[in-house]
C-alpha cells in the first residue's frame, strides 16, 4: 500500500471507532511506517517491546525517533522479572530455552495490548519470511482484533528508495554491520551469505519470536 492508501484505510478505522495502536522494533527500516503515521495521526499508540535485552544503541535510537517524529511511544515489558526467566539450572532462558524468553517478553505482554485495542498497525513485509510472506493486508488476531499489514508488499528496494527519499535516520549499528537487529544475545552481524532475518537466533531453527505466529488467529 502507497502512504495515501495507508492513510484513507488508518482513517476509516477512525470513522468506524476503532481503537488502533502500532508497534516499532526501531530498526531503520521500521522507520518508514513510523513516519507515515506521525504524519497521519501522532496520537497512535506506539508500543516498544523493551525486553531488557536491547542494544543500548537501540533504546537510544528510540528516545531520538520519538523525539524527531513527535510520536506516542509507550514502552512495554514482561510482567516477569528477570530472576524467575531462568532453567532449572539457573540460566536466563535466552541461552536455554529463547522460544520461552520470547513469549514471556515480547509475544505475553503484546497479548494483554491486544485485549483492549480494535487495529495492530504492524509493519511486517512479505519479503522477510516465509511467516510474512503467507500473511494477508487484513487479518484476524485474538479478542476480536484486526492485523492491519500496510506495508506487507513493500520490498527492500522500494523501503531504501523511501528512507532516501525523506532523508531518514538509521539505526546507528547498521555501519557496524547489523541489519535485522533484535535483542543483543540473540542478534549476530549478517554475513554476505545470510537472508536478513538469518542474524537473529543464529544457528538455531528459529526466525520469528511469537509475535507474528502465536498472535494471529488460526
Amino acid at each position: 500500500m502507497n502512504p495515501t492508501a495507508i492513510q484513507e484505510k488508518i482513517e476509516a478505522y477512525t470513522r468506524a471507532g476503532k481503537r488502533l495502536f502500532t508497534s516499532s522494533s526501531f530498526q531503520s527500516h521500521s522507520l518508514v511506517l513510523l513516519h507515515i503515521l506521525s504524519r497521519i495521526d501522532k496520537s497512535i499508540p506506539v508500543y516498544f517491546i523493551n525486553t531488557g535485552y536491547h542494544f543500548p544503541e537501540t533504546i537510544q535510537f528510540r528516545d531520538h525517533i520519538t523525539e524527531l517524529f513527535g510520536l506516542n511511544t509507550v514502552d512495554l515489558m514482561s510482567e516477569v522479572p528477570k530472576y524467575m526467566q531462568r532453567d532449572g539450572e539457573g540460566k536466563l532462558l535466552f541461552a536455554s530455552d529463547p522460544d520461552h524468553c520470547c513469549y514471556l517478553n515480547k509475544t505475553q505482554p503484546m497479548d494483554g495490548i491486544l485485549r483492549t485495542f480494535d487495529v495492530w498497525i504492524n509493519g511486517v513485509r512479505a519479503d522477510q519470511s516465509a511467516v510474512r510472506a503467507a500473511m494477508k493486508v487484513e487479518q484476524p488476531a485474538p479478542y476480536g482484533t484486526i492485523r492491519f499489514h500496510p506495508m506487507l508488499d513493500w520490498s527492500a528496494k522500494m523501503i531504501w528508495a523511501y528512507q532516501k527519499e525523506h532523508n531518514l535516520p538509521k539505526h546507528p549499528l547498521e555501519e557496524k554491520g547489523y541489519v535485522s537487529i533484535g535483542c543483543e544475545p540473540c542478534t549476530r552481524r549478517l554475513d554476505p551469505a545470510m537472508q536478513e532475518r538469518e542474524a537473529r537466533w543464529y544457528g538455531l531453527k528459529k526466525v520469528e519470536c511469537g509475535l507474528h505466529t502465536e498472535l494471529v488467529s488460526k
